[in-house]
This record gives structure tokens, sequence and C-alpha cells, in this order.
């Protein structure tokens, strides 16, 4: 196949315009606020609570399968066992993929899988959440196991010099296009007074629409692998095959383990920022509460989420702006050092989180303009990095299927860490300041990666 081909790469694009949408959307900004909402609402009436009656957070319980739990230990729990049973999948379906050169035919399952699952949660209800949680699960493990294929794509339609540019031009029409499907989910919600459950079709829609137009561009088995009987046993093989190579470089293996901790800190903040910013940040303070009348409160929460939707539009923006940034800084100093810079910027991200009081909207939004610019700086340049470092092979997907195990277990453990601590220090603002440990040890490890790649059998 020819790569640097314009169309294909074009098509290659869309699929983070197609999919970005769940992340923004369904991830950090419309389900988060109505899980919020209805599941302290379903508390309220359940405690007879009158509505207009504040409570703490904290004190929101669920009842999941008749363990009692707050309803935010609730919602990273879940998203926990998804990124679990990816974690699993990912390396066997890539072997298989690999051997029958059927990647495209994997991505289309887990696309269709998680945008149908998006348009389940219409269905969502706080009272019957063993039910109601299963869409959510189920749209996690369809986003994030589609991208273990969809990425495999880059080091077969651009040359390694294009990596960088080809990357950052994905993450930045996924920030435009989720960023577009927002707007038109508020004007729904707000301005036409739409249910927000009507929110989870639209973006169950829009994915599999515009993924079409990757499929058609994509092209299928690139290596020409023929079909044979037995093609489980040898996708197993094939991927036995790619870890003894993958166990042979120095420069991949420690990437990918710097890779595991500070990708741990990025994603559980990007899935946790949300829910943190509506409980600490964005809520109405108890003495001020008290002193409104129902209406009042009403007006306020409303100003509330239109504050955090504001900031989350504004990482959005500046997200597709970093990743570009990025992108031309690892031009003229390198990949390396452009990632280092990048992880060392999150660390006082997360202390001024932490110190952001009740209140402090405008402190958020000048925290969000910084979030933004690393997070698509770091998201860019950690796909397309890891691309380059790539050792001559046909096994693409097998390969980024150990980039996607070491995403899905640092979340896994990220987001079970956010919760415990949590849960531990019944306070969420420790929870945010306790991830610093994970982008402090990645940067560490990114001290150690060389610069050119080492076989470990050179050195012995």
């Amino acid at each position: 196949m020819e790569k640097g081909n314009k169309k294909i790469i074009r098509g290659w694009v869309i699929y983070d315009w197609a999919n970005s949408v769940y992340n923004l959307v369904i991830s950090s900004a419309i389900f988060p606020i109505f899980f919020e909402k209805i599941t302290t609402k379903a508390y309220k009436v359940k405690n007879h609570i009158p509505l207009a009656d504040s409570v703490r957070s904290e004190d929101v319980t669920s009842f999941f399968f008749g363990v009692e739990l707050t309803s935010s230990v609730l919602y990273t729990y879940i998203l926990s066992a998804s990124f679990l049973v990816v974690s699993i999948l990912s390396p066997i379906l890539s072997g298989i993929a690999d051997y029958s050169g059927q990647k495209k035919l994997f991505m289309k399952i887990f696309c269709y899988i998680g945008a149908i699952s998006c348009c389940g949660l219409f269905f969502f209800d706080a009272n019957a959440m063993e039910f109601s949680m299963i869409p959510f699960f189920l749209a996690s493990i369809g986003f994030w196991g589609s991208l273990v294929f969809y990425n495999s794509f880059l080091p077969e339609i651009a040359e390694p010099k294009d990596h960088d540019r080809v990357s950052a031009r994905g993450f930045s029409m996924g920030y435009f296009g989720s960023m577009i499907l927002l707007i038109i989910c508020l004007a729904w919600t707000m301005v036409f007074k739409g249910d927000a459950r009507y929110c989870f079709i639209f973006v169950g829609i829009w994915w599999v629409a515009f993924s079409q137009i990757t499929y058609r561009a994509l092209p299928n088995n690139v290596y020409k692998r023929k079909k044979e009987k037995g093609i489980i046993w040898k996708g197993f093989k094939e991927l036995r095959v790619v870890f003894k190579e993958f166990k042979q470089t120095k420069r991949l293996k420690r990437f990918i383990t710097s890779f595991f901790f500070f990708n741990t800190g990025v994603q559980t903040v990007m899935l946790m920022a949300t829910l943190y910013a509506s409980r600490e940040i964005f809520k109405i303070p108890d003495v001020v509460r008290e002193t409104l009348t129902t209406d009042e409160i009403a007006a306020k929460e409303l100003e509330g989420t239109a504050g955090l939707i504001i900031a989350i539009l504004l990482i959005q923006i500046l997200g597709a702006v970093g990743a570009f940034t990025i992108s031309r800084l690892s031009g003229k100093i390198g990949n390396l050092k452009a990632l280092t810079i990048v992880v060392a910027f999150w660390i006082p991200l997360c202390v001024c989180a932490y110190y952001i009081p009740v209140g402090g909207h405008i402190q958020f939004y000048f925290l969000a303009s910084g979030v933004g610019v690393v997070m698509g700086g770091v998201q860019s340049l950690s796909r397309s990095t890891y691309a380059k470092f790539l050792p001559e092979t046909k096994d693409h997907a097998s390969y980024f299927s150990f980039f996607d195990v070491t995403e899905k277990i640092g979340i896994v453990l990220g987001t079970f860490f956010f919760g415990y601590m949590e849960y531990l220090m019944d306070d969420i603002r420790a929870s945010i300041l306790s991830i610093i440990f994970f982008f402090t040890v990645g940067l560490i490890m990114l001290f150690r990666v060389p610069k050119e790649e080492i076989e470990i059998n050179e050195l012995t």
C-alpha cells in the first residue's frame, strides 16, 4: 500500500472525528453531569429528602447487586472493569487480526458495540443500577477496543517522519468534531429544553455515520494475508512471536514503561475531571444554599453547569492547539524531550486543582486552559512516538495491543486508585493530589529511554 496517500490519511483522521464524541459527551461532559444529578435525585427520593435540600456528594449512594457504594465510586469501578476487559481482549484479538488481515473488521465490531451502547444509555434508571450500568460498561469497551485497531493503521498509512503530524491532525479533528456535537447537545438541552437522554442517541448516530467514511478509505488486508483454518490458535502464535520481538527492544520497552505511568495520570484526570469539578468547584456552598429559594438554587445549579461546560469547551479548543504545537516542538527538539516537558507540566496542574476553592470558576478556567494544551500534546505525541519506535514489522495491531494494554491497565489502576483514595480519605481532593505520583514516576522513566534503539542481545 502507498504510504502518504492523502485520501487514506483523510479517511483515517475522520475516525477521530467520529469516535471522539464518546470521549467528550459520554466520558467528560453530558453523561457525568447527568449521572451525578439523576443519582442524587434518586437518593433524595428514596430517603425522603426534599429535592431542594442539599446533600453531601459523599453521602449519595446506590445499591449495586446488594452492595451500597457512593455513586462516584461505583462510576469509577465500572470504568475500571471495562478497561480490564479491553486489556484482556485486545492482545488476543489483535493477534488474530494481524494473522488474518481483518483489522478493519474488528475495528467495526467494537465501533458498533460502542455506538449502540451509547444509544442504550437513553434508558438509564438510577433505581436499577445493575441494568443501567451495562450500556455504560459496553460503550467504554467499544470505544477503547476500536482504538487498538485504529491506532495500528498509523505506521501503515504514513511515513515515520509524518507520524507526529498525522497523529496530531487526528486528535485535532477529534477535539473539533466532538466540540460541535457537544454544542448541538447543549442547544438541545439548554435552549430547546430537550431531554439530555437524547444526547446519548446523538452520540451513537454520529459515531456510526462518520465512521463509514473511514471504513471506505482504509484498505482491507494490507499485507494480503490468506484465510486459513485454526485462525484463533494461529493468532495466539502470532502474538507470541511479536512478544518475543518486543522483549528484544530496549527503547520501546522503556518508553512503554514510562507511558504506563504518565498516561495513567493523564487518563485518570481526563475521566474524573468533570466529576471532580462538578462536586468541588462548581457546586453551591452549603452556607449559600441555605439562604436561597428553590428557584434561585435551580438558577445557580444551571449557572454552575454552564460554567463547567465552558471549561470543557476550552479544554477541547486548546487540546487541538496543543496537539499541533507539541508536534512542531517535537520536530525541533525531538519526541522524548518534548514529552518530558509536557509530562512535567502536569504536576503543577494537579497541585493547582487541589487548591482551587469552591466557586473558584476563574481559577478553574485557567487550569482548564493548561490542561487542554498538555492533554492534546501528550496524547498525540505518545501515539506517534510509539509508532516511530516500532521495529520493521507487519504485525502492527499486535504491537499496538501492547500499547493499548499498557494504557488500559494503567487506567484500571488510576481510576480504581482515584476511587479508593476518595473512599479511604473521604475527600475527592485527596484523590486528585495523589495522581502526582504517576506523573513523577513516568517523568523519571522518560529520562531512561535511549534516543536510539538498542536490542537486548547487543548488550550481552
